[in-house]
């Protein structure tokens, strides 16, 4: 953690590492472990997006349905299109301008669009205005606004304010 650059060999036998430890956490829960998946999702929900990427493709050549798995359980920036308006408009009122600013820079068309539909038509050309005087942003914290937002989304479910549906089969009232 203190030195300087890191040899590639040493990164590839960390990721080696990582990588194992999370096959074997997925094989305990398999089995009707403790702890499995439910230790995996937050450590990838927390880690690089880079990172995440090439751990969750390593996985997947490995092992596509503990990859599958894995995916079903997480919850990235691109998900939020999943979200219901409602839901949206509860994490849009909870993030601040900058940060929704930075995060859409790096975001899809489809989900700037479903972002800025959620907006009153005032708020959505302030923040377009916002994205524009910006200008070139580091990825790194376009990417640290995105888990921002995230953070904010898995708040708002831990606080039973939002439902993230994850593919599962829910019945609802509507």
């Amino acid at each position: 953690a203190l030195m300087g650059r890191a040899a590639p060999e040493v990164i590839q036998e960390i990721e080696q590492l990582i990588e194992q430890k999370l096959s074997d956490l997925a094989a305990d829960e398999a089995s009707g472990g403790g702890g499995g998946l439910n230790v995996i999702v937050p450590i990838l929900n927390n880690t690089e997006r880079a990172a995440e990427r090439q751990i969750m493709a390593a996985l997947e050549e490995q092992d596509p349905e503990l990859a599958e798995s894995i995916r079903n359980r997480m919850f990235v920036f691109e998900n939020i299109v999943q979200l219901d308006d409602r839901s949206i408009q509860k994490v849009l009122r909870r993030v601040d301008n900058k940060t929704l600013a930075l995060a859409m820079k790096g975001a899809s068309p489809d989900i700037a669009e479903r972002l800025m539909k959620n907006l009153s038509q005032k708020a959505a050309e302030l923040l377009k205005e916002d994205i524009e005087v910006l200008g070139p942003v580091r990825i790194r914290d376009v990417e640290q606004a995105q888990r921002e937002l995230v953070n904010i989304v898995r708040q708002l479910e831990d606080a039973g304010e939002i439902i993230i549906s994850r593919g599962e089969k829910d019945d609802f009232i509507l």
